[in-house]
């Protein structure tokens, strides 16, 4: 790294020694054969926003389980204290963006710890093969390697299989001295599996089930339904059946003594089940000699039965015939017998009376209903972030409205309707439930885990004992909108006795002042600031005049996640989402757990009414930690707009992602298309409207990839990034891969049309320095004309994506009415913000001043700072800090830093650093 640069210039190539390849073992932990604890647990992955299936937690003393990771999952265990670097197996019931959404953040997150990182074992059906395909893209190989895949072989000719009655069968995954873990498919629609032409060429080994998928392991192919159709990947679904060793009778002392033995190691032998010789007597001295009676040891089932025709296979399934109390040769005695059922089915399939007939087959088993109900969504599963959103929606509701999620608690959860007898052992689980197995005496349910429920106004009474002066601060902030002065804009005036002044030079009509990037690349210029004035005047001679008559209708900024690298208890990673109101709504970054944050925001109806009118989807870079929660958003979308005529959603991002969504759309359907950002920068949008009328011209004279700067043999637009003689030169040196330029085309003209039924008149991305292919973006709404006939500018919005400071970026940004700049690290920290290409505090607010935006709005802050990241206050005169579902309506600009003040005193007593979470700053940053 040249420290005169300013960034990491290798890692800004891609050829830092961050990402150098690691050798991650399977993690061999000594066995305690007499396990002398052992649950399963419910983790609430998505059950208070329904967008992911819930996770089960199978708890031993040297071992651990997870039964799906859906999106949350490693902020549902940071919350509450469940160590991910104990897992040693992950088991995924269907695979799917429902059910392991949260699988890529888990495995870099796995993969960063230690010197030579954590991994797991990853289970799946045959499908899992997409998902690891999919995942290779930016997840290192390394991190992947011990996936184990079972079932058919996914194939596209979908050609029938005459050894498919034996994947009815189970198949045995673990088997130790522990526990017996194995997978029953189930393929909907094809129960009759004996009607299926018989194809003898592709009988496979026996020996071949259950093991690993390679290219010529399995010859079986994905089925045909028995209408015909085609079994698609996704659709196959799993019951895990957990079985654990019996548990042996109690050792008789007594009756050892009277067979010669004496005191010592051969005791426990005979406990551990091996025969030993008498030590006084020439016999041999056997278990069944010193011990009581066994206890067969307990049986977890684990069900995902998600449609109605996964439910007719489960009712034909002849392998679990040994599990059913009513079965003849369970009467006969010696079978076995279920002590617990998960159920992760929804509502609608296990409220069916075949379903609940089904269950009562069982006998006395406990069955645990996991799948979504709606009283789940009453009790927040994040609770510390629940409560800082509560706290802020307190202090001003206006920039931090109520949850929608908690909108719900009026509402009535699911009822029988009085139509199906509902089973008597059976349960709505809830977060933290537990099914004790071992010890024995204590086998049964355990609620004590479960958290109490705490309303919001608890949270507020708490509040105002501990800070008793924020209540005068509440008061101050509603005069902010309650004046009884309005400027004429229609936002009311901020006339108080302490405001904030703006520099002239801050002016629309004022020289924009020049940034010189010093050593390391910090900005030498600080512009004067005078931070608290007692003159009435306001900043009204400096609101931009976009602000002019803007209606509240017009855009707003929703800030779903304000974190950096891996989701934590009070931030989630990136996801910016600017709701156009009945215009639309576009997403900038899309992290894990994007789709629960809406939710949490806007209610499931209205997140759903959000997605359905999503425009576009518009991805920064590759890091997982921006655009992992993409597929499920996509993956929901196609569900919602299934029966309406819709067109595909155009998403667009950094090349390397079209091969993540590529190999993905296997798996699902994402209705989506891809549009590279490299098409969208300035330069390729100029070049394209010159070449969108003479299209056909520019590519028989083989022009057009010269035009657009995008050809194997042009390096013209990858090699000036910056202006010639900048000391920070450009990293994009390679060039790209080539370019379907008709079908690049197409999209371009779709996303012109896209824009125009949003009020929008441009989309660019702008390069940034932070790995390769990163960048910014700049959205600009339309000219509007007022009542009068005058034409009113559109409002600028700019978001930079991760970056450290670059010229590019602020020459978009001159003018912007808001600036989303990431801030990952304090003022203190700027050798660490350049090594991992990103910006300090005060390094994001200089770029925003140099550029004369109106207002900055900082995110992406490291999580070493849980609540509220460090800064200096005589930066902040038109600056704001970014926090979780925070939402800036553009008419509310003029006072969003006369909040800052505010919330500063809101966290005054919070730690810089809650020593309690564990913060590993991953790849994914």
């Amino acid at each position: 790294m040249e420290e005169s640069a300013g960034f990491n210039k290798r890692r800004a190539e891609g050829r830092d020694k961050d990402d150098r390849p690691k050798t991650l073992q399977l993690k061999v932990r000594k066995l305690n054969p007499v396990n002398t604890i052992s649950y399963v647990q419910i983790l609430g992955t998505g059950m208070d926003t329904q967008d992911t299936s819930p996770s089960v937690f199978l708890f031993f003393d040297k071992q651990r389980f997870i039964f799906n990771a859906g999106e949350g999952l490693q902020r549902f265990c940071t919350e509450h204290k469940i160590k991910l670097s104990k897992i040693d197996h992950i088991f995924l019931s269907r695979v799917c963006s429902e059910t392991a959404g949260g699988l890529p953040g888990l495995l870099l997150t796995l993969a960063g710890m230690g010197d030579e990182g954590m991994s797991v074992k990853i289970w799946g059906s045959s499908d899992l093969k997409y998902l690891v395909d999919a995942m290779r893209s930016f997840i290192p190989s390394a991190a992947m390697v011990h996936t184990q895949s079972f079932g058919p072989t996914p194939n596209a000719d979908g050609a029938a299989f005459s050894g498919l009655e034996k994947l009815m069968d189970p198949i045995v995954l673990v088997d130790d001295e522990v526990v017996k873990v194995s997978a029953i498919l189930l393929l909907p629609g094809c129960s009759k599996i004996s009607q299926l032409k018989k194809r003898d060429s592709l009988i496979p080994d026996s020996s071949s089930i259950g093991l690993e998928i390679k290219s010529n392991q399995f010859l079986e192919p994905l089925p045909k339904r028995r209408d015909g159709s085609m079994l698609k990947p996704g659709d196959i679904s799993v019951i895990y059946i957990c079985e654990l060793p019996e548990i042996k009778g109690k050792f008789d002392p007594a009756k050892a003594l009277a067979l010669g033995l004496k005191p010592g190691p051969k005791y426990r032998e005979l406990q551990l089940g091996n025969s030993v010789m008498s030590d006084r007597q020439n016999i041999m001295v056997h278990p069944s000699d010193v011990l009581g009676p066994s206890i067969p040891g307990p049986i977890v089932i684990i069900v995902d039965c998600p449609t109605l025709p996964h439910l007719e296979e489960i009712l034909s399934v002849q392998s679990l015939n040994g599990y059913y109390a009513d079965s003849a040769d369970h009467q006969a005695g010696g079978l076995k017998s279920v002590n617990c059922v998960v159920h992760l089915s929804p509502s609608s399939i296990y409220m069916t009376s075949d379903y609940q007939n089904w269950m009562r087959r069982f006998g006395g088993a406990q069955h645990i209903m996991a799948g979504h109900e709606i009283k789940n969504m009453e009790i927040p599963i994040l609770k510390s972030s629940a409560r800082i959103a509560a706290r802020l929606n307190y202090l001003c509701p206006q920039f931090f409205p109520a949850p929608g999620i908690w909108s719900v608690q009026s509402q009535s959860n699911v009822t029988n309707e009085g139509s199906v007898p509902i089973h008597p052992e059976s349960i709505s689980a809830e977060n933290l439930l537990k099914f004790h197995l071992r010890p024995y005496t204590n086998l049964g349910l355990d609620k004590s885990g479960i958290p109490s429920v705490s309303s919001s106004s608890d949270i507020v009474h708490d509040l105002v004992q501990e800070i008793p002066e924020i209540v005068g601060s509440v008061e101050q902030i509603n005069q902010l909108w309650h004046c009884p002065i309005e400027n004429g804009n229609g936002v009311p005036s901020l006339k108080e006795s302490v405001v904030m002044t703006e520099e002239p030079w801050m002016n629309a009509d004022a020289p924009i002042p020049k940034i010189n990037f010093g050593k390391n690349g910090v900005s030498e210029y600080l512009p004067s600031v005078s931070r608290i004035s007692t003159d009435e005047s306001d900043d009204e001679s400096n609101r931009p005049s976009c602000l002019e008559n803007i209606s509240r209708e017009d855009m707003e900024i929703v800030l779903l996640g304000t974190g950096s690298s891996q989701p934590s208890k009070y931030r989630n990673v990136s996801a910016v989402f600017v709701n156009l109101f009945s215009k639309g709504s576009l997403l900038l970054d899309c992290g894990e757990g994007t789709l629960g944050q809406l939710r949490r925001r806007f209610g499931v109806k209205g997140a759903d009414e959000a997605i359905r009118g999503l425009k576009c989807i518009w991805i920064s870079h590759i890091h997982a930690d921006h655009h992992v929660g993409m597929v499920r958003i996509l993956a929901l979308r196609q569900e919602l707009l299934r029966d309406v005529p819709h067109e595909p959603l155009l998403v667009i991002g950094p090349r390397q992602l079209k091969r993540f969504l590529g190999a993905y759309q296997r798996l699902e359907n994402l209705d989506m298309q891809f549009l590279d950002c490299r098409h969208t920068t300035e330069e390729s949008l100029v070049a394209f409207e010159e070449g969108n009328h003479a299209q056909e011209t520019l590519i028989a004279a083989g022009n057009l990839n010269k035009k657009l700067g995008l050809g194997s043999n042009t390096q013209k637009n990858e090699t000036n990034l910056f202006a010639k003689g900048s000391p920070m030169q450009s990293y994009l040196k390679k060039p790209g891969p080539p370019v379907d330029l008709t079908a690049s085309f197409e999209l371009l003209r779709k996303l012109n049309k896209v824009l125009e039924e949003a009020g929008l008149a441009a989309l660019i991305s702008v390069p940034v320095v932070h790995c390769p292919q990163a960048f910014g973006i700049v959205v600009e709404a339309s000219e509007r004309i007022n009542s009068v006939g005058k034409t009113i500018p559109g409002w600028k919005l700019v978001y930079s994506g991760d970056t450290r400071p670059c010229p590019e970026l602020i020459r978009a940004s001159q003018g912007a009415t808001v600036l989303i700049h990431e801030a990952t690290f304090e003022d203190g920290m700027v050798d660490e913000a350049i090594a991992r290409n990103h910006s300090t505090t005060k390094e994001a607010i200089e770029v925003g001043d140099s550029a004369g935006a109106y207002r900055i709005i900082l995110t992406h802050f490291s999580q070493r700072y849980p609540k509220i990241p460090v800064f200096n206050e005589v930066h902040m005169h038109k600056t704001c800090i970014g926090f979780d579902l925070m939402s800036v309506n553009v008419a509310d600009l003029p006072v969003l830093p006369r909040v800052l003040p505010h919330i500063k005193l809101l966290f005054r007593n919070e730690m810089i650093l809650d020593e309690s979470d564990s913060v590993v700053p991953g790849p994914a940053s």
